[in-house]
């Protein structure tokens, strides 16, 4: 059964309203595509009854965060959300966005934007039928274990979310998706975005080769282990890990620094190889098995992550670019990008728009997002189409 006939017959729980805090570039895309996905399903339907609301021209309402000159800062909703699926899409980590305290200018950081999260839910709660929170990058969720005398940020802010009344958290990518044992009862959904992938390697790279004579996918670590077995599972293509050899005697900026990155696996000579994770934080790690991958005399290195973050700049992947280590680097449209980004010729994006308002209107009709969830059928159809090219 595909997704418009699952939704043909169910019925929506209440009106959809999107409430966007430093991703309103993605959420305009991502309204816009809900939109167009109502309209036609309200064509569709046979009969003919529809809840108010249900097809809108928009489903974004008007809300913002203003802050008092102190830095203090406050939720205003503009419009009523009475009665409403309210969806508050967040990403922690814009840092673009600025505010002004006693004269000096502030970037938001992830701890703001997540406070900014919290006053929106407590401007709404009370009025709403149901509230959700979307946050691709997941708040803290670097901090997901305690492995000494340590916080556990993540695990406190999803309890945190759940007493203030939010019904279902929907992330990508978690770092480790365990941490929604913090909130048994409560809705936790984290998404992969692996069909975009591919379908952005595809379209970009003509001469992109999906068998294992030329193809072949990289997990740069332990941990992203799971991604990597899916990805070269479903290609039907070899996999190859890197595990880090760290310096536990020494802490730099929180962390023990790489001593060196070890390679299990086949050869990877004259194969395109995929390096696949979730997320670009300095970007040392990753560049690292780019130039272990090429000194193995691999073809071409591509680099796949949900979350380009880029802490220490692009100056670094510019240099690798150059000199042949990196081939193209693939990340979503999930989080924040600079300008700069977009217009490196190495880049793509592979956009997530119109997954997002997938993931919506199936929440939004009490239906299994395991329809949603699963790429395998998408997956086989797309290489079906590619075979041949």
């Amino acid at each position: 059964m595909s997704n418009t006939e699952l939704l043909e017959k169910s019925m929506a729980v209440a009106p959809i309203k999107i409430a966007a805090l430093g991703c309103e570039t993605l959420a305009r895309e991502v309204d816009a595509k809900l939109v167009r996905f109502r309209k036609t399903l309200s064509g569709h339907n046979k009969s003919g009854i529809n809840l108010q609301g249900y097809s809108e021209d928009t489903f974004l309402i008007d809300c913002e965060c203003p802050r008092f000159g102190t830095g203090e800062g406050k939720a205003n909703i503009k419009e009523s959300v009475r009665g409403v699926d309210l969806f508050i899409m967040v990403d922690v980590t814009n840092y673009s966005m600025t505010y002004t305290v006693c004269g000096h200018e502030n970037h938001m950081s992830p701890d703001n934007h997540y406070q900014d999260l919290k006053r929106i839910i407590s401007a709404a709660n009370g009025k709403t039928h149901r509230i959700n929170v979307i946050m691709p990058f997941l708040y803290e969720s670097r901090q997901h274990k305690r492995s000494k005398r340590e916080s556990l940020d993540c695990a406190l802010a999803l309890q945190e979310l759940s007493d203030m009344g939010v019904s279902n958290i929907i992330t990508f990518d978690a770092h480790d998706p365990r941490v929604q044992n913090a909130i048994p009862l409560k809705g936790f959904d984290s998404f992969f975005p692996t069909y975009q992938f591919l379908k952005a390697l595809i379209k970009n790279v003509p001469d992109f080769r999906t068998d294992n004579d030329h193809l072949m996918v990289i997990s740069p670590d332990e941990g992203a282990m799971s991604r990597a077995v899916y990805f070269s599972n479903i290609l039907g293509v070899d996999m190859g890990m890197f595990y880090k050899r760290r310096d536990y005697s020494t802490i730099i900026d929180g962390k023990n620094p790489i001593v060196a990155h070890e390679f299990l696996g086949d050869s990877v000579e004259g194969k395109d190889v995929v390096i696949i994770d979730d997320m670009i934080s300095s970007g040392e790690s990753m560049l690292d098995v780019a130039i272990q991958l090429k000194e193995r005399k691999a073809n071409r290195v591509f680099v796949c992550t949900t979350f380009g973050l880029f802490t220490n700049g692009l100056d670094k992947f510019d240099e690798y670019y150059e000199k042949g280590y990196l081939y193209r680097l693939i990340t979503t449209n999930l989080n924040y990008r600079t300008p700069g980004l977009l217009e490196r010729p190495y880049y793509i994006e592979a956009n997530m728009s119109k997954y997002l308002a997938s993931i919506i209107d199936i929440i939004n009709h009490d239906v299994s997002v395991e329809k949603v969830r699963s790429h395998n059928d998408k997956i086989i159809k797309l290489l079906e189409k590619t075979k041949n090219r």
